[in-house]
């Protein structure tokens, strides 16, 4: 019921075919490679969150040691997006001690969201679907996704130009009924 004085849609990078992106994750230690168990640290607060593990740290704290393992541009990916997302969760979020459940259920909704298809002359795969990062202001302030800024608030577009779908993916953390 509030008008938009402004809208606006940043263009997400949406390029990653495989999950080879989180391959790091135990190339760095961040993942032990026998077990998949995310290596654990010292609680550290960072705003809503506690940081309980080096995943936690990785994905939150700019100056935590392992925060370059990712670039800026791979961290703008959708795919790691859409992992940093699942991981961080809700205000209520029970953390996973091991890697796999982030990764198959990242794979899993990153597969229903994102259309590929395959080049008839080179075989080759390419992502057919753009995604956009989209918010909402009145004259005062910013009012969609929500009205607070938060790391794990966020409204996804994402558009399938073969099949004519758009597909929403938004999620607001804290909004709740204990809120």
């Amino acid at each position: 019921g509030t008008p938009a004085t402004t809208v606006t849609a940043e263009n997400v990078p949406c390029t990653a075919l495989s999950m080879t992106l989180f391959d790091k994750l135990q190339e760095n230690g961040i993942v032990r490679e026998d077990t998949g168990a995310i290596r654990k640290c010292m609680d550290e607060p960072y705003g809503d969150f506690m940081c309980s593990d080096e995943l936690r740290k990785l994905l939150l704290i700019d100056d935590s040691d392992n925060y370059w393992v990712y670039s800026d541009s791979e961290r703008d990916e959708f795919l790691f997006r859409l992992f940093r997302h699942i991981c961080l969760g809700g205000r209520y979020c029970q953390f996973e001690d091991k890697i796999e459940p982030y990764i198959d259920t990242t794979k899993q909704i990153y597969k229903e969201l994102i259309s590929v298809q395959k080049n008839p002359d080179t075989k080759e795969l390419t992502i057919t679907s753009s995604v956009f990062s989209i918010t909402a202001s009145d004259k005062e302030q910013m009012y969609y996704p929500a009205a607070d800024f938060h790391d794990n608030t966020f409204a996804y577009l994402i558009v399938d130009p073969l099949k004519r779908h758009v597909t929403v993916l938004y999620h607001c953390f804290g909004a709740g009924q204990f809120e």
